[in-house]
């Protein structure tokens, strides 16, 4: 019988950005989003935590202290990863408008490539996007897939009832999008190599606003898409994986990456700041093991939270549930003014 392992984390690309360098989704928000009230721009009008945590500094020293948490939690989960020593790795995550686009939109796909060439850092016309780890634009960060887990996990989901989609090359993203290349980027964030296989497990979090938005925070649209999964079912699709890979001959790990609730995503707080309310009632029944309350949320909740990326976790919740694994808290994160709220946990 197979071994697997479980791990939770974020992909949040603030933390691959250079601290100070502009790219506070705060400050893009105030300056770009027409739907923010005039008044909700005045930092006098926000929540008290919000306005120490944007300080005088405009976030920069907050900065620091989230990606000093980040990365001390990233060490921790790569080195549970390298005693673990899986054959391959299966990461849940969302696809913000990047491979799936308006000729297709699965609710859950497999990437059975071979492998993944990426340049997570070429910007337009041959520039250099800014990074962390001041990497040039066209460097190229190549991982391997594991196609024979890939079809295996494919045709074991579909003999459990669930009707997997899968491929076998990019539709309109060469190498992979951000929400899988960000965490195998923060996974080796101090570039000792990551060298494990890969298998991708897009979901479509995004629901009603993936094609409206176009992954982002502007609508295009008036128009909504159809919803997303359901928490309920992105937890069966995550049992049904941990049942299929637990009657395999390899040592799997799987990671659901994402951050929680979304600024940008959450109306009710103007596009300001995340439900810190709400996520903190999710983190309270994910510490706890309550696997249930998740289970009974609803697409309108997840969407009224702003937490639609939650989804991914939810796919590793419904695998932990079916494994009778409690997580092990590495870090749990709440800020106002970097758009999500973040988790880092491991399920051994």
């Amino acid at each position: 019988m197979a071994e697997i392992l479980g791990i939770g984390l974020t992909h949040a690309p603030t933390l691959a950005r250079p601290d100070g360098d502009g790219e506070l989704a705060l400050k893009r928000t105030l300056k770009n989003n027409d739907r923010v009230p005039p008044e909700m721009k005045n930092p006098s009008n926000w929540p008290e935590p919000m306005r120490i945590e944007f300080g005088e500094d405009e976030g920069l020293a907050s900065s620091r202290v989230l990606r000093e948490r980040m990365v001390a939690g990233f060490r921790k989960l790569r080195a549970e990863l390298d005693a673990f020593r899986p054959d391959f790795i299966v990461i849940w995550g969302d696809d913000q408008y990047e491979n799936f686009r308006e000729d297709i939109i699965p609710p859950f796909c497999v990437l059975a490539y071979d492998e993944m060439d990426c340049q997570p850092f070429a910007g337009r016309d041959g520039a250099t996007r800014a990074n962390v780890w001041n990497e040039p634009g066209d460097k190229h960060f190549v991982y391997p897939g594991h196609k024979e887990g890939a079809r295996a996990l494919a045709s074991g989901l579909i003999d459990n009832g669930v009707d997997m989609a899968y491929a076998y090359q990019p539709l309109h993203q060469p190498g992979l999008g951000h929400a899988i290349l960000n965490t195998l980027l923060f996974l080796d964030y101090d570039r000792t190599g990551l060298n494990y296989p890969v298998v991708p497990f897009l979901v479509n979090c995004y629901g009603s606003r993936v094609i409206r938005n176009r992954g982002g925070s502007t609508e295009y649209s008036t128009e909504p898409d159809p919803p997303g999964p359901s928490p309920k079912r992105c937890m069966e699709v995550g049992a049904a994986t941990a049942r299929v890979l637990r009657e395999s001959p390899w040592r799997v790990a799987l990671i659901g990456s994402s951050s929680w609730s979304h600024a940008f995503l959450t109306e009710k707080n103007y596009w300001l700041w995340p439900d810190i309310e709400s996520d903190r009632a999710r983190f309270e029944e994910l510490a706890a093991g309550d696997y249930d309350a998740w289970r009974r949320l609803t697409t309108p909740q997840i969407e009224d939270a702003g937490q639609q990326e939650l989804l991914n976790w939810m796919c590793l919740a419904g695998a932990m549930s079916e494994l009778e694994r409690k997580p092990e808290i590495v870090d749990w994160y709440e800020t106002y003014i970097f758009n999500s709220n973040k988790c880092l946990a491991v399920f051994k």
